[in-house]
């Protein structure tokens, strides 16, 4: 169970996905890294530079005003729940290496192969087909 007492679970699956959707996973992807990347320069950015903390909500801001400029106006074709997932995986770093459990959150790399993160409201399943925000048909 959860901390909140719900029921959590986790599915694996094995899936091919269409040219198309294996093209919007890898931007997602790619855009989660991004966000990451970016969350983390502005956090240590503001911190060297003016000993100011940046909190997840000033982040999820921060990604609103990205996706509103013309050079990261892509950033809206992907699942906004994924990106947000970033900032959240971002933001669970930084509290380990408040709490001295982990080492300071580093930059995520491409050649890690990366990851995104679907919670409840970013997909829908029917116990046969999964159906993941942004995509067109579900995944086979």
């Amino acid at each position: 169970m959860g901390a909140d007492g719900m029921v959590q679970r986790a599915y694996k699956y094995r899936f091919y996905p269409t040219p198309g959707q294996e093209n919007l996973l890898r931007r997602t992807i790619g855009c989660c890294r991004l966000v990451y990347n970016k969350a983390l320069a502005a956090r240590t950015e503001a911190w060297t530079a003016r000993r100011e903390s940046v909190s997840y909500n000033q982040t999820s801001t921060m990604l609103t005003g990205w996706k509103k400029t013309e050079e990261l106006a892509f950033l809206r074709e992907v699942s906004s729940v994924a990106l947000q997932q970033s900032l959240r995986h971002l933001q669970a770093a930084f509290s380990n290496f408040f709490d001295g459990t982990a080492d300071y959150p580093r930059f995520k790399k491409k050649s890690r192969g990366g990851a995104a993160t679907f919670v409840r409201s970013a997909f829908t399943w029917d116990g046969r087909t999964l159906r993941l925000a942004k995509m067109d048909k579900p995944l086979d």
